[in-house]
């Protein structure tokens, strides 16, 4: 039996270290290409955050889960650092999946209302508040380091799954109202991000959300089921690794060998036009 559990685990493991090899080979080409070679409109730039903390939270994981093979030891200080790049990661595909939503359904109030540079001050705001927001519970119930703080720890711990539980429910409530939208009410032609969009969203909800679960009550699941962190990592490196193929699955047309700086200018480079009867201002302008 103990065998048996040694080769799950195992096996787990180092199916999780695959998928996240393959996740920092795609990100690191998504942002090397969309931060330097193509040109980034306002839905770009937050594609370019986005690929931003899949990077960090690949990378740290990977990081991290070395040292733990090493040492031989765990420590809860490894899962706080990194869920801090994956709630980044939630925080800028809410805001994605809120604007993109708008910007279809709304599009003179969006084209009227939208300050110039909101993407990059929204996507600055939320690199500015994800640490203190994961790190300050994490601290006060004890995964920085040794001792609870029962004073402090519930109310940071009830607030921090609250805004998360809330990240995930605008970003699944903006891929349903987008998709209703575009499906049964629009009669314009489908959103330029949209199959990138509807992607992410659908991966979020199914893998994604095991993480957030175990975030949210570790201590119970620790005990109970030691494995549903190990599998929830695994799901938790899907979304990440998987949206940069949707990417070049979006970009490639089939039948035609093009470099990758072509296919991902087509899935990820934003014209002069966001789409088809809607916002016409040159994106580099706004």
């Amino acid at each position: 039996m103990f065998g048996l559990w040694r080769t799950f685990t195992g096996v787990v493991f180092y199916l999780t270290l695959a998928v996240g090899l393959g996740g920092l080979v795609g990100n690191g080409l998504v942002l090397w290409h969309l931060g330097f070679h193509i040109k980034k409109g306002p839905f770009s730039v937050y594609i370019l955050h986005v690929a931003t903390a899949d990077f960090l939270f690949l990378g740290c994981q990977r990081g991290f889960s070395a040292v733990q093979a090493a040492l031989g030891s765990k420590d809860s200080l490894y899962f706080a650092v990194t869920f801090v790049a994956f709630s980044a990661g939630l925080w800028l595909l809410a805001a994605f999946s809120a604007e993109h939503c708008l910007s279809d359904i709304f599009p003179a109030c969006y084209r009227g209302c939208r300050p110039r540079h909101t993407s990059g001050i929204v996507c600055g705001l939320i690199w500015a508040l994800t640490p203190p927001a994961v790190l300050l519970p994490a601290n006060a119930c004890g995964l920085l380091r040794e001792g609870l703080r029962l004073s402090t720890c519930p109310r940071y711990h009830v607030a921090s799954v609250t805004w998360l539980l809330s990240l995930a429910c605008v970003a699944c409530v903006a891929g349903l109202a987008l998709f209703v939208w575009v499906t049964c009410c629009s009669q314009r032609p489908r959103p330029r991000f949209y199959g990138n969009f509807l992607g992410s969203v659908f991966l979020l909800f199914f893998c994604g959300l095991p993480y957030i679960l175990y975030w949210t009550l570790h201590p119970i699941l620790n005990l109970l089921l030691p494995v549903f962190l190990l599998l929830a990592t695994l799901l938790a490196c899907v979304p990440c690794s998987a949206r940069p193929l949707i990417y070049f699955a979006k970009g490639r047309q089939p039948g035609k060998r093009e470099p990758l700086q072509v296919v991902l200018q087509r899935a990820l480079g934003e014209g002069a036009q966001l789409g088809a009867g809607r916002l016409s201002l040159p994106m580099g302008r706004m």
